[in-house]
């Protein structure tokens, strides 16, 4: 309360069918009038509504696990009470799956006093999936899921986690769906920034973090065998859930908090940190968790401190061009001896720079002529006879 009465007015504004509509509301052990709000909801409303009040929890999990267990429907659709929907979202969200045969849709979400994921709203897919799309940048609850899918696999929220929950069944559920679709073309779904800040995702010690992206990254090496496609995935939990932990904060940290959130870091990064994960990473990322994976808190504060001032790194360009290096703090320092690849921009970041000369395309070509060349009688490429 109060966002709940704005929550629920959305869900009877809804177009499609009420018929079609069924509310399992559950009140996690609520002291706010909650309770009886609902209550009045489901005398009025034109849909079906069950309210199960229970003890507080003490997570997201154990309600909607519970939600879950009642649902009847086709489709289930986490709707948290401090958020709302737009009025067609449910009519164009089940339409797009009936559609499509698919079995998550994403509807596309905006912010209020909030700032939602925004990569993977530019075009609408009516079929898609984990790899090819930004959708692993988007893992909270707030999609459409057949529930012929969750059931199949026996999908539920882990009641262990108090942070990034959620972000463990989505990726699951990416993983195990047979298409995604992705509405980016009307506003499905409004998350709402609460005055108070108390978002439960935004509560909770630095520790739990860590707790989220090691369940993530298991999750990911689990389902997704060693290779390109298991790299892409993790950039997620590395970017969204490790990397906050040694940005602007990790300034105000204590030495102690320091030296815990690298005990916490390294086992992770032993295991899932590689070449192929920092490539695809901008150069500030790649070279902050290489100095967290390799325990070189000395130079870490240095790098930090450049990125939270938002300076821009001097470019080198060398190789006539083709080379970008971004200068971040100990860039070929003696002392630092860290690799230059570290500082090496990839070209979707070079491109950036003036003098940027991608020579890929070149380069391919220059070796099949090569490659012909070779295969060819000595008069045959070129010359006269």
């Amino acid at each position: 309360m109060p966002y709940l009465v704005e929550c629920l007015a959305s869900v009877e504004a809804q177009t499609i069918d009420p018929g079609r509509i069924e509310v399992i509301a559950v009140d996690d052990g609520s002291t706010d009038g909650t309770g009886e709000c609902l209550e009045e909801f489901a005398a009025r409303a034109a849909m079906p509504v069950t309210v199960i009040r229970q003890e507080n929890s003490g997570g997201p999990s154990g309600p909607r696990n519970v939600g879950l267990g009642k649902a009847a429907g086709r489709y289930v659709f986490f709707l948290d009470a401090d958020d709302r929907l737009g009025p067609e979202a449910l009519e164009r969200m089940v339409a797009m799956a009936d559609e499509n045969g698919t079995d998550v849709v994403l509807g596309r979400v905006e912010g209020i006093n909030r700032t939602p994921p925004k990569s993977m709203w530019g075009k609408t897919l009516g079929r898609t999936d984990v790899y090819s799309s930004n959708i692993k940048f988007t893992l909270s609850a707030q999609k459409l899921f057949r529930r012929a899918l969750l059931d199949r696999h026996g999908m539920r929220f882990d009641e262990s986690l108090w942070t990034g929950e959620d972000a463990l069944f989505t990726m699951e559920a990416y993983l195990r769906a047979d298409g995604v679709s992705v509405l980016a073309d009307y506003t499905c779904y409004y998350l709402v920034g609460r005055e108070d800040g108390k978002h439960v995702t935004k509560t909770g010690g630095y520790a739990l973090r860590f707790d989220s992206a090691r369940a993530l990254m298991n999750l990911i090496a689990e389902m997704v065998p060693a290779g390109p496609k298991r790299d892409t995935l993790m950039i997620r939990p590395l970017l969204v859930t490790l990397l906050p932990q040694f940005g602007p904060q990790y300034l105000k940290d204590s030495e102690e908090v320091r030296r815990h959130k690298f005990e916490l870091a390294k086992p992770l990064l032993d295991v899932h940190w590689n070449p192929e994960v920092a490539r695809r990473l901008k150069v500030h990322e790649r070279l902050r968790l290489h100095l967290v994976a390799m325990g070189r808190s000395d130079l870490l504060a240095d790098v930090v401190e450049f990125v939270r001032a938002k300076r821009q790194a001097a470019a080198i360009l060398e190789r006539r061009g083709t080379r970008v290096y971004l200068v971040y703090p100990h860039f070929r320092s003696r002392a630092a001896r860290l690799p230059d690849t570290l500082y090496l921009a990839e070209p979707r970041e070079a491109r950036a720079f003036l003098g940027y000369r991608e020579a890929a395309a070149n380069s391919t070509f220059r070796r099949a002529v090569r490659k012909i060349r070779r295969t060819l009688p000595v008069s045959g490429f070129g010359t006269t006879a």
